[in-house]
């Protein structure tokens, strides 16, 4: 299970959201249109509907894994990328800088991102660097 409830995941997690810039969403859209890392990132609401207002935010930006591996260790943070893919899935590469469970990890890829697996993940070390593409969608989690 990688939450247990949304207030769970925000208590768990809080510390490692984005920060950027929310824009208004469309009446009855599931989707938060969120800006940071210079990226504009297509979120499935997960802390309610009508909750995330424009402005300055930070969100937990949530997404599984389609695939990763171990890029080992690495000198510079400006080896970091991402790229947005489709409408809510990005692929790219960063640093870990958390470890939070055996499926969930936070990596640092031109913003901060919590992916999960739904498998064990292999012995992983903080510091270490991945390769990653998510699965769609990509969920986020608003803190303030």
């Amino acid at each position: 299970m990688l939450e247990t409830s949304v207030e769970d995941f925000v208590l768990r997690f809080g510390a490692d959201a984005a920060s950027g810039q929310l824009y208004p969403q469309p009446e009855g859209s599931p989707l938060m249109e969120f800006v940071s890392g210079g990226r504009t990132l297509y979120l499935f609401d997960r802390t309610g509907p009508y909750t995330a207002k424009p402005g300055d935010a930070r969100v937990i930006v949530h997404g599984t894994f389609a695939r990763f591996s171990l890029l080992g260790p690495r000198p510079s943070s400006d080896d970091a990328r991402l790229t947005v893919v489709g409408i809510s899935g990005v692929e790219g590469a960063g640093k870990i800088t958390r470890l939070a469970s055996r499926f969930t990890v936070v990596v640092e890829a031109r913003l901060p991102l919590v992916l999960s697996s739904f498998t064990p993940l292999p012995a992983l070390e903080v510091g270490d660097w991945l390769s990653f593409e998510t699965q769609p969608p990509l969920h986020g989690f608003l803190v303030s």
